[in-house]
């Protein structure tokens, strides 16, 4: 399959129809161009790879409203891409906020003994994760913490993707089991 815009548009229909693997597709025949617009938009790269994967999320879930024959469908992309970048610059807080007025702002953060309390629920976590095999706890983290999807996971351990499903399940039971005790 080539990458033109005819082909680009039958993805973005494919992912109207919540079609994960035209969604791989369509990430990795547009992700580099989205990218571009972020970093030329917010000029930090760490933002620019935080907004690309938000304006994945958009179009996975916007999909249904690309209208083909409309918009070429990279101009569609490039359009949720820049509404995205510019909606977050808009929402940035201006960086010399007066310091007197900073004074009176109440502290959102948790109270010490909040910090406390999750410090502690982290700790039960962490020994519990301690408890799983190695190669277990490192897909649950990967799953879980790192948003690695299955097929990648199963892909860096080398196990058919029902297998880690496997995995994954047989360990969030033994989790859950570690934690209620």
């Amino acid at each position: 399959m080539s990458s033109g815009p005819p082909d680009i548009a039958r993805l973005i229909a494919r992912v109207a129809l919540r079609d994960r693997r035209a969604f791989r597709d369509l990430y990795e025949r547009t992700s580099a161009k989205l990218f571009g617009v972020t970093l030329r938009i917010l000029r930090d790269r760490a933002e620019a790879e935080e907004a690309l994967q938000e304006v994945y999320v958009k179009v996975w879930q916007r999909a249904d409203r690309y209208v083909a024959g409309g918009y070429s469908p990279i101009s569609w992309l490039v359009a949720v891409a820049r509404n995205h970048c510019l909606d977050l610059l808009r929402a940035r807080k201006p960086a010399a906020a007066d310091l007197e007025a900073a004074g009176e702002v109440a502290d959102s953060g948790p109270t010490p003994e909040q910090a406390s309390i999750d410090r502690s629920e982290r700790d039960r976590i962490e020994a519990c994760l301690a408890a799983l095999e190695a190669d277990k706890a490192d897909c649950v983290r990967g799953a879980y913490l790192d948003g690695f999807s299955y097929d990648e996971l199963a892909t860096r351990h080398g196990v058919p993707l029902n297998t880690m499903r496997t995995w994954l399940r047989r360990s969030l039971i033994k989790l859950r089991e570690c934690l209620s005790a």
